[in-house]
């Protein structure tokens, strides 16, 4: 959630109190949260979770790192085979004695506040291939004002809905080349559309957009706070065998498991992503950028409002084995915004993490991710203020980090990370930046905009939402990944993102006066939906 956070866009306040009240909903009454598995009852130890790398990076590796963790105490809930590593919950000097065991690679606790004991068993927790067919924004009430930090797009039970606006609220596709048609009445530009003013025409952008049956064969994944896929914009999107809940970390694919938990604030953002992705073109509520293709839901938002280390493991890997061809990461891993290599368990999460997203990468998707909404250069030392965020007392850290800090998974190698521009293509100020930390520009919209200069999109009960941020930004260029690989089913995902690169410095010079001037922010270009 970039959530504009991830845009997790709450403040450190906010979350404190959020976790407060949910970590005592959890302990003291167990309750199912959302198809989270609640953790058993104590038994006077605490436990911290762990994720445990081995120096193979295959099953074997998983194997024997699961024997070294159990050799310490520790309970091993979850293997990665795939990666070669484990997920275990043991007590807080587990890592260091662990790190000492011959064959073992990394070692990193992926929480600081502690839990009473692991999470119960959860049938059917493993990974399968299935079927291959198939906050970031910060949600804030229209009108409010971008609070200082990375609050830009997420949500909570306070984000204002918008009547349903009948496909009309659609500037941001215009600016990408997705309409077949002229922009909508009520999302006249201040300029011509982006698609309107170059050498391209109508037929030209008609023609680049593959049929709802090309999209169909192409599975992209949402891996954030949940989907809603009884939204009438995503009823038919959402693929309910390549769905899924990582939530502990753990793939739980029962039914409804990806659904978002309305008990946890801002889990209507992985509705409104995905209605950017791919909502319905019917005439009713919002077009998404690639109608017609197959959503994988993977919920990671947690019971705790959390993005741990370990559900994104579990969902990038999920989601690869089930053939997503892009993966969006609209968030940033908690509970460190920035994870630095001189400490050993941020170095292990970030390693974990990479592993996941390089497996990701090798099976043929292209892993998406928000820059950001701190209005941060990613190239500059930089402080971080609200970190770790999982914590119930005290405040954060005041850490002033250098540049090999960096943010899961947006910086990682591979990654397509993207930056957010309102609808006259100029820089948002919410948004992250970096010469070569940055893919790609596109729509994240002005949080003061209203429904004429926000994203419009789903939000959970048949709702709709305006939002900003490098949430929204992510999920147009994942719908751009769905819409070029439906047209070249062959295409390699180094050659999508290079023709997606390509197409953005082209549109450059119709989006604006002078072109992309200021690469920091744009990277290769504006989005734009190739037409060849």
């Amino acid at each position: 959630m970039e959530q504009v956070s991830h845009a997790r866009s709450d403040t450190p306040a906010t979350r404190r109190r959020r976790s407060v009240r949910v970590l005592g909903a959890t302990l003291l009454t167990g309750l199912l949260l959302g198809g989270a598995v609640p953790y058993v009852t104590g038994t006077g130890d605490t436990y911290l979770s762990y994720l445990v790398l081995d120096e193979r990076t295959d099953a074997r590796g998983a194997e024997h790192a699961a024997g070294q963790a159990r050799a310490l105490g520790g309970k091993v809930v979850q293997d990665y085979p795939q990666i070669g590593a484990v997920l275990a919950y043991a007590g807080p000097r587990f890592a260091g004695k662990l790190r000492q065991r011959p064959g073992i690679a990394a070692v990193g606790a992926t929480r600081t506040v502690p839990v009473p004991s692991p999470p119960r068993p959860l049938a059917g927790a493993a990974f399968d291939t299935g079927t291959a067919h198939g906050p970031e924004a910060a949600a804030l009430p229209l009108g409010d004002a971008v609070p200082p930090g990375d609050t830009a797009e997420r949500a909570d039970d306070s984000t204002a809905t918008v009547p349903d606006p009948g496909e009309q609220s659609d500037w941001n596709l215009a600016m990408i080349g997705a309409l077949d048609r002229p922009a909508g009445r009520g999302a006249a530009l201040l300029r011509p559309p982006v698609a309107d003013r170059g050498t391209a025409t109508s037929a030209d952008r008609a023609a680049a957009l593959p049929t709802a049956q090309q999209l169909s064969k192409v599975t992209v994944a949402v891996l954030d706070s949940g989907v809603d896929d009884t939204h009438p914009d995503l009823r038919a999107a959402v693929d309910p065998g390549a769905s899924a809940s990582c939530a502990d970390g753990r793939p739980d694919s029962r039914s409804g498991a990806w659904r978002p938990d309305d008990a946890i604030n801002e889990s209507g953002h992985g509705t409104h992503v995905a209605g950017i992705v791919g909502a319905a073109r019917d005439g009713h509520g919002v077009t998404g950028v690639a109608p017609g293709v197959r959503i994988a839901a993977v919920r990671l938002l947690g019971p705790l409002g959390q993005y741990y280390a370990e559900n994104i493991v579990c969902g990038m890997l999920w989601a690869a084995d089930h053939g997503a061809r892009a993966i969006n990461d609209s968030y940033f891993a908690d509970p460190w915004k920035y994870n630095c290599p001189e400490d050993a368990d941020q170095a292990a999460l970030a390693a974990a993490v990479g592993r996941a997203v390089a497996y990701a990468q090798r099976k043929g998707a292209v892993v998406v991710a928000s820059a950001g909404n701190d209005g941060q250069d990613l190239n500059a030392g930089r402080a971080d203020r609200r970190s770790p965020n999982d914590r119930t007392t005290g405040p954060p850290d005041d850490r002033q980090l250098g540049t090999e800090c960096i943010r899961l998974p947006g910086e990682l190698p591979g990654v397509v990370t993207v930056t957010a521009v309102d609808r006259n293509g100029l820089p948002a100020g919410y948004s992250n930046y970096g010469r070569g930390k940055v893919s790609i520009a596109a729509p994240g919209g002005d949080p003061d905009g209203g429904t004429q200069g926000a994203i419009v999109s789903d939000w959970p009960g048949g709702r709709y939402a305006a939002l900003a941020g490098t949430s929204m930004s992510a999920a147009h260029v994942t719908g751009a990944v769905a819409v070029v690989a439906a047209r070249h089913p062959d295409w390699s995902s180094d050659r999508i993102s290079a023709d997606l690169a390509r197409a953005a410095d082209e549109n450059c010079t119709r989006a604006l006066p002078l072109g992309c001037q200021d690469r920091d922010f744009y990277g290769a270009g504006i989005l734009a939906l190739p037409t060849d």
